[in-house]
């Protein structure tokens, strides 16, 4: 008798014809999301509430992308191995009882501590999404439709988790913020289960090369707490080289072990493809720059203008609330022509808003900004899923969790670049160093749009292999 676990194939089909399996993937994924920044406003609350440091608070936010990009290669690798469904299943419960822990933390160790768990339930989970919807909706614009939404759930998630944190910290107190996880994480836990088919799994492969894991991890961790302590200690600083040194040593030893192993974790053939490759520095780019912009604008409207925390998450909005127009558009052109043409589109687009930032100053009103972040959003909103898409299609089915977490490391890679980056730049002089940074940024997107053009398929046609 089947379980609950185990679908029959006629459950298997008719959930690929329902919208159930999206809901389930999206709740799991909201909550990796929204945890990056919806922590930010509560900051002040938790440093009074626990007597916690500077310190201990960036490690509060810190902590967790460090985690959640080191080991996305490695829970990729592992979805790919044991099938994407208990190992999302896996992630969920880790995420939601390290989200117990955070909001029951007597101390900002604890806190810390937890957070390191939820970044653990965070890289279990992105990668064996994108495997699963694959799996749950395989025509090719059912898919497309897919990946739309789930990039409208990121963009929403990383949006509104300024604006929301003020929300329930004012309203709730900041404990608030993380008990917000235990509901959807269950109601995730329960419709993953009884609706999501599970993707295949690579049975016949030998165990996890647990060497070339650890090299990339220490590779990604290397690169992302370099570019994290950079922005407070500078580029030169002995702790941002060693960083840097532990990332180069790991990147050289991970290429050494996967080229000599019968198995290989990140089978490197795949960045034969044009079209991968492509979408892999296309994730870098996009991140930096539109995470960059929304780590500078908080600062910008705090500091030049003086708004309040929840002010500023409203003043956010609509660099995010052009975000669903813009992915399920992207979802649908997809669907029809491919993702080269929303990529280009959606990248020239987001230039254009992160160039319109320059007229950003001290007397500059704030109307005068709502169409550069409404253009840097919708850009955005219109390149990642498509760009999301052009990276599934190009990857071999059996590698599409890998394929799923070398994106997804990309992205937060280009994340934790942005922040570091841009927060540097402004050390010296807010505004002067803003102009800066989205001129910098405004480039990625341009030189991202001229490698989408070239690299990136059109109608009809597969990842271009060289």
């Amino acid at each position: 008798m089947p379980t609950l676990c185990s679908p029959t194939p006629a459950q298997r089909t008719a959930d690929r014809r329902s919208p159930l399996p999206l809901v389930a993937v999206c709740l799991g994924y909201f909550m990796v999301i929204l945890d990056v920044t919806v922590v930010t406003v509560a900051l002040p609350a938790v440093g009074t509430a626990l007597h916690t440091g500077v310190t201990g608070l960036q490690w509060v936010v810190d902590g967790y992308t460090l985690v959640f990009a080191g080991l996305l290669l490695f829970c990729g690798g592992l979805g790919d191995r044991l099938g994407g469904k208990p190992v999302f299943l896996g992630g969920l419960l880790v995420f939601t009882l390290a989200s117990a822990g955070c909001a029951l933390a007597p101390t900002g160790t604890v806190l810390v501590l937890a957070r390191l768990v939820q970044g653990l339930g965070a890289a279990l989970m992105v990668p064996a999404s994108l495997a699963l919807l694959r799996t749950a909706y395989p025509d090719r614009a059912a898919r497309a439709r897919a990946f739309g939404v789930w990039g409208t759930v990121a963009g929403l998630a990383a949006g509104t988790g300024p604006v929301l944190g003020g929300v329930l910290v004012a309203g709730l107190g900041w404990r608030s913020v993380f008990f917000l996880n235990l509901p959807v994480g269950l109601a995730a836990l329960v419709l993953t289960t009884r609706h999501v088919p599970h993707s295949p799994a690579g049975r016949t492969r030998p165990g996890l090369d647990i060497p070339a894991q650890t090299a990339a991890a220490v590779c990604l961790a290397g690169l992302v707490t370099g570019c994290i302590e950079a922005g407070a200690l500078g580029w030169t600083h002995p702790a941002v080289l060693g960083g840097f040194a532990g990332c180069l040593v790991g990147l050289v030893a991970f290429l050494v072990l996967e080229r000599r192993s019968p198995a290989p974790m990140l089978p490197l053939t795949l960045f034969h493809s044009r079209a991968f490759s492509a979408s892999v520095v296309i994730g870098v780019l996009l991140n930096t720059g539109f995470y960059g912009l929304l780590f500078l604008a908080p600062l910008y409207f705090q500091r030049v203008h003086h708004y309040s925390a929840l002010h500023t998450g409203a003043a956010l909005l609509p660099a995010v609330g052009v975000v669903a127009i813009g992915s399920a558009l992207a979802g649908r052109v997809t669907a029809r022509t491919g993702p080269r043409l929303p990529m280009v589109a959606g990248l020239l687009v987001g230039a254009a808003g992160l160039s319109g930032w320059l007229v950003a100053g001290p007397d500059t009103p704030y109307l005068a900004l709502v169409a550069p972040m409404a253009c840097a959003g919708f850009g955005t909103a219109l390149t990642m899923p498509a760009s999301t898409a052009a990276v599934m299609e190009a990857a071999p089915g059996e590698h599409s969790g890998v394929a799923a977490a070398v994106f997804n490391a990309a992205r937060q890679t280009g994340s934790a670049l942005g922040v570091a980056l841009f927060g540097t730049l402004v050390a010296t002089g807010l505004v002067t160093g803003l102009h800066t940074a989205v001129s910098i940024g405004a480039a990625g997107f341009l030189a991202a749009a001229a490698l989408s053009a070239r690299c990136i398929p059109g109608t009809g046609r597969a990842g271009n292999r060289t």
